[in-house]
């Protein structure tokens, strides 16, 4: 019997995903027509031998009860809500719920950051760690560019047993163009390693050298669990192929949805009432004129409405927002119940990965740069927000409930 844990932060986390988390908790932003945290659940539910899915957060029980009680209904899996009392890092949540994770005996159990989007080869990174009986933690590892592998956790692996020697995460200067994935597969006796580490945070909080650790149950699971067991034999990394990104920003997600939709082709609506460029995800209950053209890469929600001659490409169209007559909505996200007037022209500039660059990532670039100028990112309109007709919105990101009077380059509209 094996489990998973999706740890999702909470809400003083993922601020760089605003204003598109103010409304929506990051983990259940739509991302191809499913909550982000759905893909992981999905893959998860996958595998025969998933019993019990835990998600570890610091939401309030009331923001997640309905997606949980959704998902264990959807999936026939026992999926349940952990709420951490005070934000404890990513190795402190897991381990203050340890008996949980215990509990029914696993044989090991996937850990998984709620920020992440892949086609998760989970029952090949099981199969890998269970080959390997000393194992305590498997990683699963990507390579990224020389210059990019500094933003992420690091990793040297020995060539034959590719057990992991060295490990540092976000490393000052150059380490090892293997990079940590944020999906691991762990035996329960690695709960005795983060012991001794819990109990190196307590000695060193309660005699003084707390070194600003806001709680003494806090812990990072990357540098006081994994990189001490580095060169130890019992932490070995997997490195794929496959598609991954970290979703820290809304250009990510618009990013992540062109390769969501993609894995999930199978899924698209039968007979679309409008032209569409493949591949698009189209909620049922969204109504669209005929002579719309959708695609490539979009995500309509629940109950969109979608006028005569919109275009739309390269967007995610959140739940209830409407989008009036010949408007051209292109690299954006719209939010909810928002409304785009007809003839406007919203859009913003992808923020994709280096196409000329093997194993480039996402640049998640910080909002601005050093002269103090907005870096050119996808627009987002914020829930509620209203752009008149015959309006230009380039570059921007206006907060929720806005009724913009006129046109806007390069703002952010708070």
């Amino acid at each position: 019997m094996l489990k998973a844990v999706i740890l999702i932060g909470g809400p003083q986390k993922g601020t760089r995903f605003r204003p598109l988390s103010l409304d929506t908790p990051k983990p259940l932003f739509p991302i191809a027509g499913l909550p982000l945290i759905q893909h992981h659940i999905e893959a998860c539910a996958k595998l025969e031998a998933c019993k019990e899915i835990l998600i570890i957060g610091s939401y309030t029980t009331n923001h997640m009860q309905q997606f949980v009680t959704d998902m264990a209904k959807e999936y026939h899996v026992i999926i349940r809500y952990l709420q951490e009392f005070t934000p404890l890092g990513t190795g402190g949540g897991l381990y203050h719920f340890r008996d949980q994770v215990r509990a029914g005996n696993p044989s090991a159990f996937f850990l998984l950051n709620g920020d992440v989007c892949a086609d998760f080869p989970l029952k090949d990174l099981w199969q890998f760690h269970d080959e390997r009986p000393n194992a305590l933690v498997t990683i699963m590892g990507t390579e990224a560019t020389r210059q990019q592998s500094v933003h992420y956790g690091c990793m040297v692996r020995e060539g034959a047993t590719k057990s992991v020697t060295h490990y540092v995460e976000k490393p000052n200067s150059y380490v090892s163009t293997l990079i940590n994935c944020g999906v691991y597969v762990c035996s329960l006796q690695v709960f005795h390693t983060m012991a001794d580490a819990f109990q190196k945070k307590q000695d060193g909080f309660y005699s003084g050298n707390g070194n600003g650790t806001p709680h003494p149950g806090y812990m990072s699971w990357e540098q006081d669990v994994l990189a001490p067991l580095a060169g130890t034999n019992k932490l070995y990394a997997m490195q794929v192929t496959n598609w991954w990104s970290q979703v820290k920003t809304a250009g990510s997600a618009i990013y992540a949805n062109r390769h969501y939709l993609e894995l999930h082709r199978e899924r698209a609506t039968d007979q679309p009432p409008c032209t569409i460029l493949p591949d698009v995800f189209l909620h049922p209950t969204a109504i669209v004129e005929p002579t719309a053209v959708i695609g490539p890469n979009v995500s309509i929600g629940a109950g969109v409405t979608i006028k005569a001659g919109v275009r739309i490409k390269e967007s995610i169209v959140l739940n209830n927002a409407t989008i009036n007559e010949h408007a051209l909505v292109m690299h954006a996200v719209v939010g909810q119940e928002a409304s785009v007037g007809e003839w406007s022209r919203v859009e913003g500039t992808p923020s994709d990965p280096d196409p000329n660059k093997p194993f480039a990532k996402m640049d998640n670039t910080p909002l601005f740069n050093t002269d103090g100028r907005l870096n050119p990112s996808i627009t987002i309109l914020g829930a509620g927000v209203i752009v008149p007709a015959e309006t230009i919105l380039l570059n921007s990101i206006v907060l929720p409930h806005k009724h913009l009077t006129r046109s806007f380059k390069h703002e952010i509209i708070l």
